[in-house]
Order: structure tokens, then C-alpha cells, then sequence
């Protein structure tokens, strides 16, 4: 499976580079595909060196003005002109999507999925890993945005919400999309 993870470029603590690392293993060890930004620097370098560690296979899409931070050796490296191309690469390149820790962009590239499997544009499973708390008030959120009717469609065919590196691979294995 291709499996497309959102998340920060920063450098960050153990209590983050540590969950990122042991979900790459994971993902790595399972034959599966990493599809992620490119980048080889920051939380992005640790899952791309968890994966190709365990002999998994890469799949960047850096960006133009980026491409200078994109991960050497990669098995494929594309790189988009602009963002919006490199979400839609992203999305198209990818059988399954986790949200990991990072900030705006990675809100932005969550959001974007969000919206697609709203419309019913997608039927990739999604899951939120929730390293260390750090999402926990966005989860607070989208169940009130469920609960006060903003959403047309349950949360949970939205997305899962994971905890452990392990529960969101098993969740995207059981979920994985025919074809």
C-alpha cells in the first residue's frame, strides 16, 4: 500500500520523533510505500529514514522552491510547481493518508483530504496520529463540529483518530481500498 503521511519538515523533540519513528519502522517492515513531501530534513527526514531503514519504498513530492531540502535517493522524486500540485500529486499518489504532528501546511494538507472525502471525491482511509496529545483539541473540534451539524457525513467516515503508531497501521490495513 501507498501510504501518503502529512507532516512537519521542524526539528522536534523525542516525544515526537520517536511515535514518527516507530510508525516508519512499522510501514517499512510491511512492504508498504512512503508517499510524503520529499523533504529530507526535520520529523519528514526521520519517517523517510524509518522506512527506507526497514525496506520500504519512497515516493517524494517536494515543491519547486523547496526542492533544494528534497531527500537524495528517494525511489521517485516529483516536483510540483506550487502547492496546490504538490496536495493533489500527494493524494493521487497515495492509497491511504496519515496526519502526523506539524503545523499550518500539515493542517491545510489534512484539511484538504477532509474535504474531498466529505464530497465523496475519495474513499482513501484517513488517520489522525495523536502523538502526545498534540491533537487533542482538534479532535475536540471536529466532534463538536459533528455534534452541532457542520458535518454532512459521521466522523468516523471521515477519519480515525489513533493514539499509536501501531493502531493506525493496523487501521489503514483493514480499511485498505479494493483495487
Amino acid at each position: 500500500m501507498r501510504i501518503c503521511v502529512f507532516l512537519s519538515a521542524a526539528d522536534l523533540d523525542d516525544r515526537y520523533t520517536r511515535p514518527a519513528r516507530d510508525f516508519a519502522k512499522l510501514l517499512g517492515q510491511a512492504g508498504h510505500t512512503l508517499v510524503w513531501g520529499g523533504s529530507n530534513v526535520g520529523l519528514m527526514k526521520v519517517v523517510a529514514d524509518g522506512v527506507q531503514e526497514a525496506g520500504g519504498r519512497l515516493i517524494g513530492v517536494s515543491v519547486d522552491f523547496l526542492a533544494n531540502k528534497a531527500r537524495p535517493g528517494a525511489d521517485e522524486m516529483v516536483i510540483a510547481a506550487d502547492l496546490a500540485e504538490r496536495k493533489r500529486l500527494l493524494l493521487e499518489k497515495a492509497d491511504a493518508v496519515v496526519i502526523m504532528v506539524g503545523g499550518t501546511g500539515t493542517l491545510d494538507e489534512a484539511t484538504e483530504i477532509l474535504e474531498l472525502k466529505k464530497h465523496g471525491r475519495t474513499d482513501k482511509p484517513v488517520v489522525l496520529l495523536n502523538t502526545a496529545g498534540f491533537y487533542d483539541g482538534l479532535e475536540e473540534q471536529f466532534r463538536r463540529m459533528e455534534a452541532e451539524g457542520f458535518l454532512p457525513r459521521p466522523l468516523a467516515e471521515l477519519m480515525r483518530f489513533a493514539a499509536e503508531p501501531a493502531d493506525a497501521l493496523a487501521y489503514l490495513e483493514a480499511n485498505r481500498p479494493a483495487g
